[in-house]
């Protein structure tokens, strides 16, 4: 006898949980179904995988030793299910979608009504997070598709870049830069740099505008959010480079800050969407991928049609 994909949720549930009370309320079944569908899966196996010894829950050596394995098969499982339905239908059903903060509020505002309206039957999850944090659980089957920031490692997975995302020199107004034009890199080597804190993407595209030639960074000042960054150069504490896609969202409304172009082959990032290879979701993202690169070459018309 099998063992069944049920029995394998049950146990990933409770290995995830610790608690057999809390892994029935996740796979919606009572706690004695729960139970019984684990010591099937026991019996299957020919080996005791939880240790019920204890007042609290715990993975025997065995039950340890095959939980990566039997996660690896529910995710080829749901990935199997996710290909019929998205060559069918591309973007009907559930869509687990991971986000990184410098795109998710500036972008997905913009993009998801008519999104909504194209694709009805879409059940969008959203998940905002920090691209290495994303990355892993797109690997684990936790998410489906990203949308991130490049450059960036994605050896091992499927892309589709849907646009550029020039950066903007992001100075207060009465600051010397602010009279317009474009403005050389190497004329702000003197500025304080004020950058998001370790972790952002952002932050390493922002170094990596400056080709190893960055300002000096301030030790004391670093922003959690994109919002607190556009403080804290409003407040003359030093200058910042900003996304274009966030200027245009209005990230510095109510401010006094001026943005200006670069003269800077690097200062640009690139935005796409990132999956997983046999995942089933290839056909969603393509579909994503274009609504969201329709809005961006519209955009990008209008910017240059205001700057003409």
């Amino acid at each position: 006898m099998l063992p069944t994909l049920r029995q394998m949720q049950y146990f990933v549930a409770l290995a995830e949980t610790r608690s057999f009370v809390r892994a029935a309320r996740v796979c919606h079944v009572t706690q004695s179904t729960l139970s019984a569908g684990i010591r099937q899966f026991e019996t299957c196996l020919g080996a005791e995988l939880v240790d019920r010894s204890g007042r609290s829950i715990a993975l025997t050596d065995a039950g340890q030793t095959i939980l990566d394995r039997v996660s690896g098969i529910l995710r080829d499982a749901e990935d199997l299910a996710g290909a019929v339905r998205t060559a069918r239908q591309p973007l009907s059903g559930r869509l687990r979608l991971g986000v990184i903060p410098s795109i998710a509020p500036y972008l997905l505002p913009q993009v998801l009504p008519g999104l909504r309206a194209r694709y009805p039957d879409l059940r969008l999850h959203l998940r905002e997070g920090l691209t290495g944090a994303l990355m892993e659980a797109l690997r684990e089957g936790r998410l489906d598709v990203l949308l991130i920031a490049f450059p960036y490692d994605t050896q091992g997975l499927e892309t589709e870049m849907i646009g550029e995302d020039p950066l903007l020199l992001a100075v207060p107004g009465d600051h010397a830069f602010a009279s317009g034009g474009c403005v050389s890199l190497a004329k702000l080597r003197g500025e304080p740099l004020l950058l998001l804190e370790d972790g952002h993407c952002l932050r390493e595209h922002v170094l990596r505008a400056f080709d190893g030639a960055a300002p000096p960074e301030s030790d004391e000042i670093q922003a959690s959010s994109m919002t607190t960054l556009v403080q804290m150069v409003d407040n003359g504490l030093g200058i910042t480079l900003l996304p274009r896609i966030a200027a245009d969202a209005g990230v510095t409304r109510g401010t006094g800050l001026v943005l200006t172009p670069l003269e800077a082959p690097l200062a640009t990032r690139e935005l796409g969407l990132v999956w997983r290879r046999r995942s089933g979701h290839g056909a969603d993202a393509q579909a994503l991928a274009a609504a969201l690169r329709g809005y961006l070459n519209e955009r990008g018309r209008q910017t240059r049609g205001e700057g003409a």
